[in-house]
């Protein structure tokens, strides 16, 4: 297809993979531990940036039938490397799953129970 003259080319910006922390509540057929009062989940997700690798992950999650609560981003590999995080090479794994996927990788579930 050709250029239309007087419009700008939008390049295309590429896929990163940042690592997300989603705190989910209950919800009806959550599959959370009986007893949870909610949980976390750390994710490995793909986006052209932070917060589209947000909207995917909350999209997935309330697909799947959670309840997502509040999401923290932690940054992509190299930020992590920056601050110095210490990351292994299974971790490694999943953030270049994530990637090549253009997908949304749960590593951990972390269920929540009320102390009293």
């Amino acid at each position: 297809m050709a250029e239309e003259e007087g419009k700008p080319v939008k390049e295309k910006r590429p896929q990163r993979v940042f690592t997300l922390l989603v705190e989910v509540g209950r919800k009806a057929d959550d599959g959370l531990p009986e007893g949870a009062t909610g949980g976390a989940l750390l994710c490995y997700a793909a986006g052209v940036d932070e917060a589209e690798a947000v909207r995917e992950t909350v999209a997935v999650l309330k697909e799947a039938g959670l309840a997502p609560l509040d999401v923290s981003g932690y940054g992509t590999l190299e930020e992590r490397l920056a601050e110095g995080h210490d990351i292994d090479e299974e971790e490694r794994a999943l953030m270049d799953r994530a990637l090549a996927d253009n997908a949304v990788v749960v590593s951990q579930m972390t269920p929540f129970y009320d102390k009293a």
